[in-house]
């Protein structure tokens, strides 16, 4: 059985943070340090032992906190030199900490210290988070500044769009996101996502795919809000778009794609709707939990045209209270010949997963052409 996740801060880690700080820092105590942190670590989950190493920083660093920051910098691995084409996101599972200093999960510590202990000293602490991210990741950790601290961390995070880092680069834009998952909302960027706009474009053409994917999903939390801002810029940066930005600007449309966006589906040549039958055969009318359905969609054309076809399908879950809700799973693109006949299968599981409760009863399977809906047909889950 995989190791719980909330493990990954431990007495180990404990240790060797009391270490490397002791090293850089004579004046260090380990063992109060180490009191602090243990004292109730093993019923914490992730994110809360984070917190609670955080705070047994808070207690064992000096209070002034350009100094503290200082002695946490210098506890930090040295960086190696890296080759042109290395991959960063490759490079995240081997961010741990070695002779030269800390580095990897432990740093989660150290961006909830600064987060908290920097809020007052936004220069140093955006250098302090600055220097965390090559080894780990500050992307939580900046969220507070972007709110206390808008106009100086928005215009930090302009100049960190340029940086030698791959990490540091990603940051800009990652950390900014409206919606990061676990992270603190911006609310303020929620409501008016331009102010961040300017480092989205500097970064979508970014030579690291790690960047280029914190962009599309950057776009992709705008496209759930302001939809409009999207087909803006895909009317702007998608014509003569080289091929990695094309990839980056599909994978922010995703959701829109889903969704059928009218003005999305058009600037992908997908505006048109589809002309023909569709058919949907599901190979069981029950189907018990843990198994798997098959769809067998077939599409005939009536069109004397060629025509591109966004595939998409959803699962109508029954809810508690009887209603169905809707989730959408992505097909593939087709490209249908005049006349022509295509079939097209899937197999889709039907098993338990952390994020939804299944209920039993008739659900739903519908197909979506070019966010249009042309088929659908029902099954039994059985629990």
């Amino acid at each position: 059985m995989a190791e719980a996740f909330k493990n990954l801060i431990n007495a180990d880690v404990v240790q060797q943070v009391g270490q490397h700080l002791h090293r850089v820092w004579p004046h260090f105590d380990q063992k109060a340090f180490r009191q602090w942190a243990l004292t109730g670590l093993d019923d914490l989950e992730f994110k809360a032992r984070a917190q609670h190493l955080s705070q047994a920083l808070a207690h064992t660093l000096p209070s002034d906190f350009s100094q503290a920051a200082d002695i946490l910098e210098r506890s930090l691995k040295v960086i190696r030199p890296v080759p042109a084409d290395h991959d960063p996101d490759q490079e995240l599972g081997s961010l741990q900490t070695d002779d030269t200093g800390l580095g990897g999960w432990a740093l989660w510590a150290f961006g909830e210290y600064v987060a908290k202990q920097g809020i007052d000293h936004p220069e140093r602490a955006l250098q302090a988070l600055h220097a965390i991210t090559q080894r780990f990741t500050a992307e939580f950790a900046i969220r507070p500044f972007i709110v206390a601290h808008p106009a100086l961390t928005l215009a930090t995070i302009n100049q960190w769009a340029h940086d030698p880092s791959a990490h540091v680069r990603r940051l800009a834009s990652e950390g900014s996101r409206p919606r990061l998952p676990w992270g603190l909302r911006l609310q303020t960027l929620v409501q008016d996502p331009r102010p961040t706009l300017s480092v989205l474009q500097k970064l979508q053409d970014d030579p690291s795919e790690y960047v280029r994917r914190s962009v599309a999903n950057h776009l992709n939390d705008i496209a759930k809000d302001h939809p409009e801002l999207i087909v803006e810029w895909l009317q702007t940066h998608l014509p003569d778009a080289p091929a990695t930005r094309k990839r980056l600007l599909r994978h922010a449309c995703r959701t829109l794609i889903k969704n059928g966006h009218p003005g999305v589906m058009a600037a992908w040549g997908l505006g048109t709707p589809f002309s023909g039958q569709a058919q949907l055969v599901l190979n069981t009318q029950q189907v018990q939990l843990g198994e798997s359905l098959t769809l067998t969609v077939t599409l005939q054309s009536n069109s004397r045209q060629i025509q591109t076809l966004e595939l998409d399908y959803r699962v109508h879950h029954i809810k508690a209270n009887g209603e169905l809700s809707p989730k959408t799973f992505k097909g593939k693109q087709i490209t249908l010949q005049p006349g022509q006949t295509l079939v097209w299968s899937k197999q889709h599981p039907i098993k338990p997963i952390t994020t939804r409760r299944y209920y039993p009863g008739v659900h739903r399977v519908e197909i979506q052409l070019n966010g249009q809906s042309h088929a659908q047909a029902d099954f039994d889950l059985i629990l």
